[in-house]
């Protein structure tokens, strides 16, 4: 019997409920890959290269006979790796995929059903999923974005939003990265940027299967690179064409938020971030800031670069934001802020 293969949104859906691997090889997976998988190569990384080798020079025939060659001895292994990754859910079925939905899958597809597994694949493999990837960020949503200069906790108005039952979606979480020099500080290394664009897509389409596609969808003030990321041109596009809320909030409010935050990071960390903007910082500020860390001045230090941070957002809100509306609030309290820019908007 002839294993079945899923359209890309039959895929996505039963995904949800599945065990999904992706049988291309590590440093594939390693790269980009659909969020959720699980990795389970049929061929080391330099076993593809051997047999794709063999395709392009000898012939598809002897490509697969190699590839037989490593994947015999792998049969049990195979088997007992998706038993044990069964082993927590309530489900024997599978969903397998590689690059093109070709002979990779198809192979560790026939075994596990051979074994009695219920077995699909994604026609036309990763591939497929990343053309829709890159559909989702054509189609219109209806961002609210929240702006502000540094310090004003835009991203912790974001969550408060979110448990106020709102759409949200938090783009610094997704790319591992808080946008400014320091936002690296704390946190794993970047995904690449095509993983980046697969779990957005994938938080996107999961706004439109839950039946909000239509409502409101809050989003951070972003420029178009974070950290290593550029953010997909469409995307971006909708954004900027979006309705922005500024929120305005007194610099030494703000720059008590930033201490609090980023003042318990070391000293070496933050004057690696520092060198890093000297150019733009300019040599007396970047001086001056650095002699205030070593000794022990975090408020002073800090509040030449919330200065100059605050001029550079400026800049760039001239010239990646259309629709500005200006919010003015007292102090940086995410909860009460939401609740006050949610119940502005809705006024509307």
């Amino acid at each position: 019997m002839a294993i079945a293969k899923l359209d890309i949104d039959s895929f996505l859906e039963m995904a949800e409920l599945h065990l999904v691997l992706d049988v291309r090889s590590p440093s594939e997976y390693a790269h980009a890959h659909i969020p959720g998988a699980n990795s389970l190569p049929l061929f080391s990384d330099e076993e593809r290269k051997v047999v794709g080798t063999a395709y392009k020079q000898v012939s598809r025939e002897e490509a697969i006979k190699i590839g037989l060659d490593y994947f015999g001895p792998k049969l049990r292994q195979i088997v007992e790796q998706v038993g044990q990754l069964l082993a927590d859910k309530k489900t024997d079925t599978i969903l397998i995929y590689c690059w093109r939905g070709g002979m990779r899958s198809a192979g560790v597809a026939w075994l596990l059903d051979l074994y009695g597994f219920k077995v699909f694949t994604l026609k036309g493999g990763y591939k497929n999923f990343r053309t829709w990837v890159l559909s989702q960020f054509e189609i219109p949503y209806n961002f609210k974005v929240i702006g502000g200069n540094t310090g004003s906790g835009k991203t912790e108005i974001l969550h408060k939003l979110q448990m106020l039952g709102e759409n949200v979606i938090d783009l610094e979480e997704l790319a591992g990265h808080k946008g400014s020099t320091f936002g690296n500080l704390g946190l794993p290394a970047q995904p690449s940027a095509e993983l980046f664009e697969n779990k957005l897509a994938m938080t996107l389409s999961h706004i439109g299967k839950i039946g909000k596609a239509d409502s409101s969808v809050w989003i951070e003030a972003e420029s178009q690179r974070i950290g290593q990321i550029n953010i997909q041109p469409a995307f971006f596009l909708q954004l900027k064409n979006a309705q922005t809320f500024f929120i305005e909030i007194p610099f030494e409010e703000r720059l008590k938020f930033i201490v609090k935050h980023y003042g318990k990071f070391g000293k070496e960390e933050l004057m690696s971030g520092i060198y890093r903007i000297r150019k733009r910082l300019g040599g007396l500020d970047t001086k001056l800031s650095i002699n205030y860390l070593l000794e022990d001045n975090v408020e002073e230090s800090f509040r030449i670069l919330l200065s100059y941070y605050d001029r550079l957002y400026k800049n760039s809100t001239q010239q990646n934001r259309f629709k500005i509306e200006k919010l003015e609030f007292l102090t940086v309290n995410p909860e009460f802020n939401a609740l006050q820019i949610l119940n502005h908007t809705q006024e509307k």
